[in-house]
């Protein structure tokens, strides 16, 4: 029990320390993967037969994809921001769905959703950020 309290501040520690040292862009990055792991802990307590567990993962990641479509900007954004919007939409809808319906399929469509938006924004990261890599690396 001790253990996995432990474990929890230390990836809280973790998240922590990675949003202070982020970027805007890395931000995002931080959601995307949050939401990607709160469907994979959601779809592994779906297979255990864990409830509880599974309603916070797919709360949590309902609050994470909400949060994504609240950052949109759809001024500067346009057609690409209102595309986004209604993909978010749809994936808490699908999110909603799965929880209610103990559906893995549908939790493991949205995960691939967010894999693939997710993977384009990784594609797109600042070019000061990507000379800084380049340069370290």
């Amino acid at each position: 029990m001790h253990a996995q309290r432990y474990l929890d501040m230390y990836r809280s520690a973790g998240v922590a320390g990675a949003v202070a040292d982020a970027d805007p862009h890395a931000l995002i990055a931080l959601l995307y993967r949050g939401a990607r792991e709160r469907i994979r802990t959601a779809r592994a307590a779906l297979q255990r037969g864990d409830v509880p567990r599974k309603l916070a993962a797919v709360e949590s990641a309902c609050s994470i994809v909400d949060g994504l479509r609240m950052s949109l900007d759809h001024a500067a954004g346009g057609a690409i921001a209102a595309q986004l919007d209604a993909l978010y939409d749809y994936a808490v809808r699908r999110l909603v769905e799965a929880n209610s319906g103990n559906d893995d399929a549908k939790l493991a469509e949205v995960d691939a959703l967010i894999e693939s938006v997710e993977s384009g924004w990784q594609a797109i990261r600042p070019a000061a950020t990507a000379r800084a890599s380049a340069c370290a690396g």
